[in-house]
This record gives C-alpha cells, structure tokens and sequence, in this order.
C-alpha cells in the first residue's frame, strides 16, 4: 500500500526551532516526527511512501538516507523552489499512486489511530475520501450530515462557512489531518492552480461524491505545531511510536 507525507511545512509556530531544521526532524525524545510517521505508516502495512519537502528539504533528504528509508520504497517530492500547500502538494505527487486508494498523513501529527482499521473501513465504504475526525475543540470545523457524510466547513472564531452540500442539522468534526483517498479524487483538482489547500478541494469533491467522515475519538491525537505540545506528545510517544 501507497502513502504520502506532508512535510514540506515551515514550522513558523516553533520558531526558533525551525529555523535550523524542519518541523518534520522535531525530536521527540530522540525521534523525530518523520520518523515516527514512518514507523507507523510500515507497521501498518505501507511501504511505498512519498514525502514533501521544503523548509530545510535537504535535511530530510540526508536523514532518509542516513536510515535507508528504514528499509521502505521512500520518493521525494521537491517543493524547494515553491511550497504548494496540501492540496498543490498533492497533485505535485499525484504520478506516485496509481489506481489503488492510498493514506495521507500529516508529519507533524502524533496519534495511535489504527491506520489498516481506517483504510480498511475506506475500502468497504464506497467514498471517494474518507477523513478521520474527533469530536474536540478546533478553531476549523469540518460540517458533516446524519450520515457523516461532508457537507462543509467553518471557521468557529469568526463564523465564516463554505457549504457545500446542505443538510440539517449539520455536526461539527475536527480533522485530524489523516485520509485515506481513491485517485479519482484528482479530477477536482484545479487545473489553473499549482498552491491550493486540499480542504478546498475536498469541499468541491463533496457536492458531486460521498466524502465521509472516520470518527476516532478513543484515540490520542495531538498536533506538534506548538512548543508547548511537544511536552504533551513525548509523554504519550510510548503509546504511538511502534
């Protein structure tokens, strides 16, 4: 099985960390963000992996080749001269997937969700994207149906909302920046644009396709983006690191 990680971030909230590495090579306690995001992604059975790099890319570079790709078929995607957000940096990868449904992830996210459970459960689900989700407090809300199927987005600090399928009533849902998506996803890709978010693009695929919704609350989820959740994710790095 195929996946991809997004690494090419700047870390602009971990400054003054990430102006010598990239937010991917974060150690936490002695292992860095990427690496435990390997090591999941080969416990759980996927083994061809493409990684987006940026911000001090050829860091990645090296360490990748200092652990030879912790045995695994690794290709990188260059986003040095220009760095095109999820969405951009998706479609830059696209030629790596083929027919098969593959799993996204992003590098500086730390949880225990059983990746094979939730691609198993996209298989069996008949959706173009399947997106984890929890029931926690985030300052972006997906919108889904009774059905848990996506309808649209919110932005909780100054009410904006993009409503793409309407529904009543409709259920606010963290993202938890883990999908599993069918290459027919590419075709809403914008054909005029390089830099684009995948939220948006999720947004357009869900008027017209089923894009559901992949609760895990029991899980431990945490975002690394901050200095004061580094402490949080290496006390539960015990409980992710596989």
């Amino acid at each position: 099985m195929k996946a991809m990680i997004f690494a090419a971030g700047i870390g602009s909230r971990l400054r003054p960390i990430t102006d010598t590495i990239p937010k991917a090579l974060l150690p936490l306690q002695q292992t860095p963000l990427l690496e435990i995001a390997i090591r999941r992604l080969l416990h759980y059975g996927f083994h061809e992996i493409i990684i987006n790099i940026h911000h001090h890319g050829q860091q990645i570079i090296d360490f990748l080749a200092e652990k030879n790709n912790f045995g695994a078929a690794i290709e990188i995607s260059d986003e040095r001269a220009a760095l095109l957000d999820t969405g951009g940096g998706l479609k830059k990868a696209a030629h790596f997937f083929g027919n098969d449904p593959f799993l996204l992830l992003n590098a500086d996210v730390i949880s225990n969700i059983d990746l094979a459970a939730l691609y198993q459960h996209h298989q069996g689900s008949g959706a173009l994207a399947t997106l984890a989700v929890q029931h926690r407090k985030s300052s972006r809300m997906l919108l889904f149906n009774d059905v848990q199927q996506l309808c649209g987005w919110r932005n909780v600090q100054n009410g904006a909302e993009k409503i793409a399928r309407p529904a009543s009533p409709l259920h606010e849902m963290a993202f938890s920046g883990i999908q599993v998506v069918h290459p027919g996803f590419f075709r809403f890709f914008p054909s005029d644009q390089d830099t684009f978010s995948i939220i948006d693009t999720y947004l357009a695929a869900a008027a017209h396709e089923k894009i559901l919704a992949y609760p895990h609350d029991q899980d431990i989820w945490l975002d690394v983006g901050k200095p004061d959740q580094i402490e949080k994710a290496e006390r539960v790095l015990s409980q992710v690191l596989l």
